[in-house]
C-alpha cells in the first residue's frame, strides 16, 4: 500500500481490508527495518575494518500530520508545552525489557554458556542460601512466587541490578541499540548481541489534534542530559529560554547550553 492509500499490487485490497492496515503502519514499519538494516550496515563496517563499538538510537519522523518517535536504547524524547509534557518513548533497558531477556535465554539456554541464571532475584544470592525459599521471577512472571534455592540459582543473573545500575549480563544498561556485534562479556565468550535488539519501539503522535504552538518543543536526547535533568527541568529551561529570545534564528538550537549548569534549577 502507497502512503496515500493507493494499493500496489493486485492482492492488496482484500489483505489490506482484512488486516485493517493503515498508511500509519508503513512508516512504522519502514523505521523499524531501518533500523535493522542500518545495524546490519554497521556490523559489516566494524567486522571490515577491525573496530567494535555501538550505540542507541532515536529518531523523530514528521510525516503526513503525525509526528513518529522511534527509540532503541534508553535516549528520551518528550514534547513540552506551555502546560503539559508529554513523554515521546520509553526507555528500553534490562529492567523494562526482563520477561522478553528472560524468554529467549528459556528459548535458547545455550546463549548463558552456563555462566548465568536467567531467573531474577530480589538479591544476589550466596552459598548460605542453598535450601533455603526465596522469590523469585521467570520469563512467564509479571509477579513473585517462591521456590527453593538450588546451585544453578547462585550463578550471576541475566539481568543483574536495579534502575540505572540494571546490567545484561553484567555488562550493558540497554537492551536495545545499533552495533555491538563483536561484545562478549569480559573474560567469557559469550556474545550480548543476541539479546540487544536494533528494533525501535515506534511511537505516534497525532500532530495535527494538537494545535501546535511555535514554542511547543520536541526534546530529544541521549542519557547524558537525563541522567542529571528531569523532564521537569528541561521543560522549565525550555519556557524560560525561548520567549526570550523570539529574534534569534537559532534559538532552538541555542537552548542546549542553557541546560549547563541547570541541576541548580528548581525541581
Amino acid at each position: 500500500m502507497h502512503l496515500s492509500g493507493r494499493c500496489i499490487c493486485p492482492s492488496d485490497p482484500q489483505f489490506v481490508e482484512e488486516k485493517g492496515i493503515k498508511a500509519e503502519d508503513l512508516v512504522i514499519g519502514a523505521l523499524e527495518s531501518a533500523f535493522q538494516e542500518c545495524d546490519e550496515v554497521i556490523g559489516r563496517e566494524l567486522e571490515a575494518s577491525g573496530q567494535v563499538g555501538g550505540c542507541t538510537a532515536l529518531v523523530a519522523v514528521s510525516l503526513q500530520g503525525k509526528l513518529y518517535v522511534a527509540n532503541a536504547g534508553d535516549s528520551r524524547a518528550i514534547l513540552v508545552r506551555r502546560d503539559e509534557i508529554r513523554p515521546l518513548s520509553s526507555e528500553l533497558t534490562p529492567e523494562t525489557e526482563r520477561q522478553r531477556i528472560q524468554q529467549l535465554a528459556f528459548v535458547y539456554p545455550e546463549l548463558l554458556a552456563g555462566e548465568f541464571t536467567r531467573l531474577e532475584f530480589p538479591r544476589r544470592l550466596k552459598g548460605d542460601d542453598l535450601g533455603q525459599k526465596v522469590l523469585f521471577r521467570d520469563h512467564h512472571m509479571r509477579g513473585w512466587s517462591y521456590k527453593r534455592v538450588d546451585k544453578s540459582d547462585l550463578k550471576y543473573p541475566l539481568i543483574h541490578g536495579q534502575g540505572r545500575q540494571a546490567r545484561l549480563l553484567g555488562t550493558l544498561a540497554v537492551s536495545r541499540g545499533l552495533g555491538d556485534h563483536q561484545l562478549r562479556v569480559l573474560d567469557t565468550n559469550i556474545q550480548l548481541k543476541p539479546f540487544l535488539l536494533s528494533v525501535p519501539q515506534v511511537t505516534v503522535l497525532d500532530v495535527d489534534q494538537l494545535e501546535l504552538q511555535e514554542d511547543d518543543v520536541v526534546v530529544m536526547a541521549t542519557d547524558g542530559l537525563w541522567d542529571v535533568l528531569s523532564n521537569e527541568q528541561v521543560a522549565w529551561l525550555v519556557r524560560s529560554f525561548l520567549p526570550g529570545n523570539q529574534e534569534d534564528p537559532h534559538r532552538y538550537c541555542s537552548c542546549g547550553p542553557a541546560w549547563v549548569g541547570a541541576s541548580s534549577k528548581p525541581k
